[in-house]
């Protein structure tokens, strides 16, 4: 029956353990039943900023509750930033191998034929919701829709307000994209997307569902309703204010949503995962004792909280496991817990953690799990990496052992040389490894049927400088530029238009929208498959368009804005699309 496995191969698949757990009258019949997973990520909210954590100021009553009642990985790591982490979570691979390395630059996209976590539930008869960041591509082959779900609520790029997201959005009554549409929304984002997950819940109570919920929150910019802040006001700086008040609304967001399993008497077979995707973004007062933060390759950089909670599968209880884990076994590990057919060509970097959550197993054997802090266009050996395993940290050279300085004060390096040179060989035979297809582009396909026409925009640019990533550098006119890696999906003529404004916008190009800047832009031109055009821009002209004959294929498209000066820069966004074959 779709969705549901026999019992013997469920039981095999959960482990006696967890079957003892569920021993009480029903628990026969519940068994029969996949358990639902919901995996709830925040963004930017680091170790510290928990008042389970031992934080004093910051108020998180639902997440401490959560804290006492689940199984919780202690030594639990993701990458030092955005997209590395939601790469590796998805896939169980490192995120260097599949083409996530950087959060912008057309190093965000989720390289083509790598499985994800929604096809392995979609592919075991689950329902795939996802609701809130996604920031690994969006446009085909790379949205989530393309990617195993089978709904989809999220804002664009990676946070509300950047260049890909729908102009003007501010946390507040904003457009987000469901099931590749923007449609309009009433809220606070975070409540937005937590009352679009519960209503998938509901829709799907009677069958086993995968819920995907990754709110925005608390990234900046750190706006939230003012009732959220004064908590805080006067005990922290502003900036905390507003960050903390961020994660209080998301905090009262996981109490309803628990409150709402309830309610569907789902609690008890629902695996309920929280965890955050790198360290605290902002520069706050307490970080747990931990050093760094957010893009750092010390601890407070990527070390993060990971509560698990499934009372029918025995993990519960406030029961802590040290064993340094990883984003990478997330996968691996519901395979095994969920009873999941592994997807096609699935080759996992990280490792099943079911025996130990369960209890079938008291440790794991030594392992090594690296990671890196890239941030340009083509990665670099050496630069800002970190290798782990269970009590050392090897970092850019330094030494430290963490069982006795967490805090990372003590550079160990000449004290232990043996550790230090095992642990740096162990980066060579990574490195090695993943770094095999750093070479390679992942092309965003124009004119396919999933998506025809297609809005490009400069965030995913392959560019030597930081492209204008955000909403604010569009407004600002910002003189840069780079190019798009492209593929035609068939032969066809092909339209190109040209814009510095979205379509929402409602401007011409040299238009000030309110706070934005006026431009004097008299030409456009544009170049692909080693064709230059160019047309003249008139002061009313919202876009300038260009049309060309393209053979299904694989092209580098650049665009230029100039004024009569030579002054030029970029076109922000490019609709293209295929009139016809």
């Amino acid at each position: 029956m779709p969705g549901y496995l026999s019992r013997r191969n469920f039981i095999k698949g959960l482990g006696a353990a967890a079957i003892a757990a569920s021993g009480r009258a029903g628990a026969k019949d519940a068994i029969m039943r996949q358990p639902n997973v919901i995996l709830v990520m925040t963004d930017d909210q680091g170790f510290g900023d928990l008042a389970c954590h031992g934080n004093p100021w910051i108020r998180t009553p639902n997440l401490d509750g959560l804290h006492s009642s689940s199984l919780r990985l202690g030594n639990f790591h993701v990458s030092p930033t955005c997209a590395p982490t939601r790469a590796a979570l998805l896939t169980g691979c490192y995120a260097q191998r599949c083409g996530v390395w950087h959060t912008i630059m057309g190093r965000s996209l989720l390289r083509r034929g790598v499985p994800t976590m929604a096809d392995a539930f979609r592919a075991s008869g689950y329902r795939a919701g996802m609701f809130g960041k996604w920031h690994l591509g969006d446009n085909y082959p790379f949205r989530p829709e393309d990617r195993g779900f089978d709904e989809v609520v999220s804002h664009g790029g990676g946070g509300v307000g950047q260049t890909p997201d729908y102009w003007g959005n501010d946390y507040f009554d904003d457009h987000y994209r469901r099931n590749g549409r923007w449609e309009a929304y009433k809220g606070y984002c975070t409540d937005v997307f937590f009352r679009e997950a519960m209503r998938f819940i509901d829709e799907n109570r009677d069958r086993p569902f995968f819920v995907y919920l990754t709110p925005n929150a608390p990234h900046s910019p750190l706006r939230v309703e003012d009732n959220h802040k004064e908590i805080y006001k006067g005990k922290v700086a502003d900036e905390v204010a507003a960050f903390y008040g961020m994660i209080t609304n998301f905090d009262e967001n996981m109490g309803r949503l628990r409150e709402c399993l309830k309610k569907a008497d789902l609690e008890d077979d629902t695996i309920l995962i929280f965890l955050t995707d790198n360290g605290s973004g902002t520069k706050v007062p307490f970080n747990a004792g931990l050093r760094g933060q957010k893009g750092t390759m010390y601890e407070g950089g990527h070390r993060v909280p990971c509560f698990i909670r499934w009372p029918r599968g025995g993990l519960a209880g406030g029961r802590q496991i040290d064993e340094l884990t990883a984003h990478l076994d997330m996968l691996p590990t519901l395979i095994d817990l969920c009873g999941l057919k592994r997807p096609n060509g699935a080759a996992f970097d990280g490792i099943s953690l079911a025996a130990l959550l369960t209890g079938r197993a008291t440790g794991l054997s030594e392992r090594f799990i690296h990671d890196d802090q890239q941030r340009i266009d083509v990665p670099m050996k050496y630069r800002d990496y970190v290798v782990m395993d269970g009590r050392w940290r090897f970092i850019n050279g330094e030494l430290y052992d963490v069982e006795t300085d967490l805090g990372q004060k003590n550079n160990l390096a000449k004290e232990k040389p043996e550790i230090a040179a095992g642990m740096g060989e162990a980066y060579e035979r990574w490195w090695a490894d993943v770094s095999r297809g750093f070479g390679e582009y992942c092309r965003i396909v124009i004119g396919s049927d999933a998506e025809n026409p297609s809005r490009l925009d400069c965030m995913d640019w392959h560019s030597p400088d930081s492209p204008p990533w955000n909403q604010p550098s569009i407004l600002a006119g910002e003189k840069k530029n780079g190019f798009w890696e492209i593929e035609a999906a068939r032969d066809g003529r092909y339209s190109f238009a040209l814009r510095r404004w979205p379509v929402e916008a409602g401007a011409a190009i040299n238009d000030a929208v309110p706070g934005g800047k006026a431009l004097n832009i008299t030409r456009a031109w544009m170049k692909i498959g080693g064709i230059a055009q160019s047309r003249p821009v008139g002061p009313a002209d919202a876009e300038a368009t260009f049309e060309i004959d393209l053979k299904a294929g694989e092209y580098r498209l650049e665009t230029l804005f100039e004024n009569d000066e030579g002054e030029g820069r970029g076109a922000y966004y490019v609709h293209a699309e295929r009139k016809g074959t």
